[in-house]
């Protein structure tokens, strides 16, 4: 019988396909978007109709969230070629932060192609705030909001700027549809910006607010109601704020 001995070219070509294997395992294990949740996203993806660009406020000190935030992002954006990731640094572009109304980091923009609609992530938009997150980039590449036209309807009669900060944590399972919630809002009416803020994140807002559950929706800095109304009673909480 012959045998064959692996020359010494084989040999390191296998021993390299051996270690690049490693690599790319390596890398998918440390990924914070698995391969079967990607494949079903760019399914989700393929809806999308215009550009969307998620603006990305982080530092590179004293930030303990900005590197996963900015992880997240990257992978999102590179699921498909209508979605594009600009980093700004929340120092050096205080300029560019002042603009769009940064005041704390890291700190997500949902932006259409054209147009800034005041959606807002103040923390890492992952676990229960993925979801909203998503939508978000889907209704903005559309342009329309996926609220009931009742509720359209009551947000006509909204004519003053109404700010909305929506109070969660990453282990409430009832903070993503408040979230969604105000977001849409934001999309369907240029009056309403709307921030998810994460409790754990930003400590010092929660004592500011008196935040004790979650979520816990401020309207406008003094209204305020806790937990997660349908979005037409989510609207009328709007209106009453505004008739303060």
């Amino acid at each position: 019988m012959d045998s064959y001995t692996q020359s010494p070219g084989e040999a390191m070509a296998e021993k390299k396909e051996t270690e690049e294997k490693k690599i790319e395992k390596k890398k998918e294990k440390e990924k914070l978007i698995k391969e079967k949740d990607r494949e079903q996203l760019q399914q989700h993806f393929q809806t999308l109709q215009n550009p969307v660009t998620l603006v990305f406020f982080t530092q590179e000190i004293e930030c303990h969230y900005c590197r996963e935030t900015h992880n997240l992002l990257t992978e999102v954006s590179e699921l498909t070629d209508k979605i594009s990731l600009r980093v700004y640094d929340f120092l050096k572009d205080a300029e560019k932060a002042s603009q769009f109304n940064i005041d704390k980091i890291p700190a997500t923009l949902v932006s259409g192609e054209k147009k800034d609609y005041g959606i807002r992530f103040f923390g890492v938009p992952s676990g229960y705030e993925f979801t909203p997150f998503i939508l978000d980039i889907i209704t903005v590449s559309q342009g329309i909001s996926v609220l009931h036209p009742e509720t359209k309807e009551k947000l006509n009669h909204v004519c003053s700027n109404v700010h909305i900060q929506v109070f969660t944590t990453p282990t409430c399972p009832f903070c993503a549809q408040a979230v969604q919630t105000a977001h849409q809002f934001a999309i369907e009416s240029d009056y309403i910006t709307a921030d998810m803020v994460e409790s754990v994140e930003f400590p010092h807002l929660t004592h500011k607010y008196n935040v004790f559950s979650v979520p816990k929706v401020i309207i406008n800095e003094t209204y305020n109601f806790e937990g997660v109304l349908p979005e037409e009673e989510f609207a009328e909480e709007i209106l009453k704020a505004t008739q303060q």
